[in-house]
C-alpha cells in the first residue's frame, strides 16, 4: 500500500501539505480557464459577437448540467477521503463501486434528458431569436460529449480521494492542448462556425477520459476493484448517496442560479450578452485558485477528520484563513486596475460599450473575492466533517440573494443590468455571515 500512503495529508506539515496538493489543482484549472479563454477569444474574434454571444450563454449551461455529476464526484470524494484518512481501504474499494453505480446512473440519465429537451431550455433561457438555431448547434454537440465528461471527473476525484492530484492534471494538459489545436484547425482552418468549437471540446474529452482511465488502471492497482467489491452493497450505497446527492444539490443550485440570472443577462440583448461573456470568464479566471484551494482544503480536512487527527484541523483552517485573505486581496487589487486592458484581450478595442459594461462589472465584483474566497473554505471545512446539507444551506442564502436582487435590481431603470453585477457580492457576504454561525453553533471537533 505504500503507493498509497505516500500521499498521506494526515502527517507532515500542515501548510506545506494543502499547498502542495492545492497547487495540481489550481494549475488544471488555470489550464480549462485557458482554454476557456482561448475559445471565447477565437470564437469573439473570428466568428463575431453573435457567434460569442451564443456560446458565452451556453456556457451557463453547460456548468449547470456538469455541476450535477461534478458535485456527485465531489461528494464521493468526500466520503472516499474519509475512508482513506482512516486506513480503511477495504471499505473504501465498495464505496468507489457504490460510487461508480451512482454516478454513472446519474450522468446517463441526465445525459437522455439534455438531449430530449435542447429546445424547450434554450428558450427558458430567452435566448435572443436569432441566436436560438446556433445555440442549438453548439450544445447538441457539447451534450454528446457528457459520459466522457463525467469519466475523466469521476477517475480525477478519485484520484485526488487519495492525495494525488498531480495526475489528472497531466491528462487535463493533454485534453487542454489537444482542444486549443483542433479549435484553429476547425474553427479557422476548416471554417467550421459553432460546431467545430464544440466538435473540438467532445474530442479532447474522450481523449482525456480514456486517458485517466488507463492510468489508474495500470498505475493503481490498489484502487482496481475484485469481485467481491463490486457487490451491491446498500448501506454503501446509501452512505455514498447521503454525500454525493447533498453536494450535488449545493453545486446545482449554485448554477442552478447563476443559469437564472444568465436568463436576465439574455433579456437585455447581444451587446450585454457578449459582455457578460467575457467578463465572466475573466472573473471566473480570477477567483479559480481559491475555489482550488477550498477544495484541496476539504480534502486535508477530510482526511484528518477520518484519522481524527483535531489537532491538524483547527491549525489547518487557520492557515487557510490566512491565505485565502491574502491572495484574494491582492487579485482584487489587480482586476479593480486592470480591467479595461483585461476586457481587451476578448473585445476589439472599436467596441467601446461592450468593454464598459465589461469594466463595470469587474470592478464590482471584483472589489469582493475575499468573500467568495470565505465561501469556498467553507463549503470545502462542512462538506469534510460530514455536514454537506450546511454547505447546500450556504449555498442556497448566496444564489437566493442573488437571483432575487438581480431581478429586483435589474427592473430599477437607474441600475439597469448593474444591478444583476451588485447582486453577486451582496450573496457572498451573507452567505459568510451565515457560514460562521453555522461554524461555532456545530463545531463538530
Amino acid at each position: 500500500m505504500n503507493h498509497l500512503y505516500k500521499r498521506d495529508l494526515t502527517k507532515g506539515s500542515i501548510a506545506g501539505s494543502m499547498l502542495r496538493f492545492a497547487l495540481p489543482l489550481m494549475l488544471g484549472n488555470l489550464l480549462q480557464q485557458c482554454y476557456n479563454i482561448a475559445d471565447t477569444l477565437i470564437v469573439g474574434q473570428v466568428l463575431g459577437a453573435e457567434a460569442l454571444a451564443a456560446v458565452g450563454s451556453s456556457y451557463a449551461l453547460i456548468v449547470f448540467i456538469t455541476s450535477i455529476f461534478i458535485g456527485l464526484c465531489m461528494g464521493c470524494s468526500a466520503v472516499l477521503s474519509m475512508q482513506y484518512g482512516a486506513k480503511d481501504i477495504r471499505q473504501m474499494k465498495q464505496s468507489i463501486f457504490s460510487s461508480l453505480l451512482i454516478v454513472g446512473g446519474t450522468t446517463l440519465l441526465l445525459n437522455i434528458l439534455s438531449l430530449a429537451f435542447l429546445s424547450p431550455i434554450i428558450k427558458i433561457l430567452q435566448t435572443p431569436p436569432e441566436l436560438e438555431a446556433i445555440t442549438y448547434q453548439y450544445l447538441f454537440l457539447i451534450f454528446l460529449g457528457m459520459i466522457p465528461m463525467a469519466v475523466y471527473n469521476f477517475y480525477a476525484f478519485l484520484l485526488r480521494s487519495v492525495g494525488n492530484s498531480s495526475s489528472p492534471l497531466y491528462f487535463l494538459l493533454i485534453s487542454v492542448a489537444l482542444n486549443i489545436v483542433l479549435d484553429v484547425l476547425f474553427m479557422v482552418g476548416l471554417k467550421m462556425g459553432v460546431e467545430g468549437a464544440a466538435l473540438a471540446t467532445v474530442i479532447s474529452q474522450i481523449v482525456s477520459a480514456a486517458g485517466i482511465y488507463l492510468y489508474t488502471w495500470k498505475q493503481f492497482p490498489e484502487l482496481r476493484l475484485s469481485r467481491d467489491d463490486r457487490q451491491i452493497n446498500f448501506s454503501a450505497i446509501r452512505k455514498i448517496a447521503s454525500f454525493s446527492y447533498l453536494t450535488c444539490m449545493q453545486q446545482s443550485v449554485m448554477n442552478l442560479g447563476i443559469l437564472m440570472v444568465q436568463g436576465l443577462v439574455n433579456s437585455f440583448g447581444t451587446t450585454v450578452m457578449a459582455s457578460f461573456a467575457a467578463a465572466v470568464k475573466i472573473d471566473s479566471f480570477a477567483y479559480m485558485p481559491v475555489q482550488d484551494f477550498g477544495n484541496a482544503f476539504s480534502t486535508f480536512i477530510a482526511q484528518n477528520f477520518g484519522a481524527q487527527r483535531e489537532d491538524r484541523i483547527c491549525r489547518g483552517i487557520r492557515c487557510a484563513w490566512l491565505t485565502t485573505t491574502l491572495f484574494a486581496g491582492i487579485v482584487s487589487v489587480l482586476v479593480f486596475f486592470f480591467a479595461t486592458e483585461l476586457m481587451r484581450i476578448f473585445i476589439p478595442a472599436t467596441e467601446q460599450e461592450i468593454i464598459s459594461i465589461g469594466v463595470t462589472y469587474l470592478q464590482i465584483e471584483g472589489s469582493f473575492y475575499i468573500g467568495i474566497g470565505y465561501l469556498f473554505l467553507f463549503y470545502g471545512y462542512f462538506r469534510a466533517v460530514s455536514r454537506p446539507s450546511v454547505s447546500l444551506i450556504l449555498t442556497i442564502i448566496s444564489l437566493g440573494t442573488r437571483v432575487i436582487l438581480a431581478y429586483s435590481l435589474a427592473a430599477i431603470p437607474s441600475l439597469s443590468y448593474n444591478g444583476i453585477w451588485w447582486s453577486v457580492p451582496i450573496g457572498w457576504i451573507l452567505a459568510d455571515i451565515a457560514g460562521v454561525l453555522f461554524y461555532r453553533r456545530l463545531h463538530v471537533l
